[in-house]
């Protein structure tokens, strides 16, 4: 990475001043599922001193700055509760969108209270090439016709996705406030910073390159194929602010998931 230091290292102090002071995320009510956290992080950014492009319902990434080539996607977590993982609907989990450098905000808050204000318990943001670093693949959603008695349904394949959290790539984490950017960010230079791991990412041998669904055995078939970048190493540093927690941070042993699972399997995988 190159130019001008990433405006991580601001955002996520923003986050470790106001969550030790006490701000807490305040929801509207108990049917607010999914803008509490976000808005809570929004203010962080403006607090950061980083205007935001409006956001609008369902686009990616949540928060696009306007004066600079990064933007930020919102992902709260309750605690206990699922945090190994965590879908992307429709959008594969990614460093780069449109030009983008895109940066992963996690944080975990409680699961069971009554109050609608909280606090955040603990908070990672990562840059997306430490989810996912490919740049080549791109999504699409097709559809096809000819299903159903009278051959007059369509049948639209809308990819999802389920990637790793950081909480489940990285020990150390937990209860912490953590950043974890890519070299070059320039946080290391950051004199508010504290460096507390250093990472390291390779690419897999094998990489599942195409799938079929036989819609009378409900059987999913995977076809994998030699990773052109196989061995490719993503290096990344783990940061905290300066005078918080020294604990380091090191990545866990990988946990291969075998290719064709069903949705209930994975989940019963990635807990045991």
């Amino acid at each position: 990475m190159t130019g001008s230091p990433s405006t991580c290292g601001a955002v996520f102090l923003a986050c470790h001043e106001a969550a030790t002071s006490g701000v807490l995320i305040r929801r509207s009510d108990k049917n607010d599922k999914e803008f509490h956290f976000q808005n809570w992080v929004a203010d962080r950014i403006e607090e950061s001193g980083f205007n935001v492009h409006p956001p609008k319902r369902n686009s990616y990434p949540d928060f696009a700055l306007v004066d600079r080539p990064e933007g930020y996607e919102v992902k709260g977590l309750k605690n206990p509760g699922r945090h190994v993982d965590f879908d992307c609907n429709s959008q594969i989990a990614n460093g780069i969108h449109q030009d983008r450098s895109i940066y992963y905000v996690f944080g975990r808050y409680p699961a069971r209270t009554n109050s609608n204000e909280y606090a955040v318990e603990d908070l990672v943001i990562c840059h997306g090439d430490f989810l996912n670093a490919d740049r080549t693949y791109e999504h699409l959603n097709k559809s096809f016709a000819g299903f159903g008695s009278f051959g007059d349904i369509r049948v639209r394949d809308r990819k999802m996705y389920i990637a790793p959290t950081p909480y489940s790539l990285a020990e150390g984490t937990e209860g912490e406030f953590t950043l974890i950017a890519p070299l070059g960010a320039g946080c290391e230079e950051n004199p508010e910073l504290t460096l507390v791991g250093e990472l390291e990412r390779v690419e897999s041998g094998k990489v599942v390159t195409e799938y079929s669904f036989d819609l009378r055995a409900n059987t999913l078939i995977t076809k994998e194929s030699d990773n052109p970048t196989a061995g490719g190493e993503h290096r990344f540093l783990a940061f905290r602010a300066k005078g918080a927690s020294d604990r380091e941070v090191r990545m866990k042993k990988p946990k291969q998931i075998p290719a064709q699972m069903t949705w209930s399997e994975v989940d019963d995988y990635q807990e045991s």
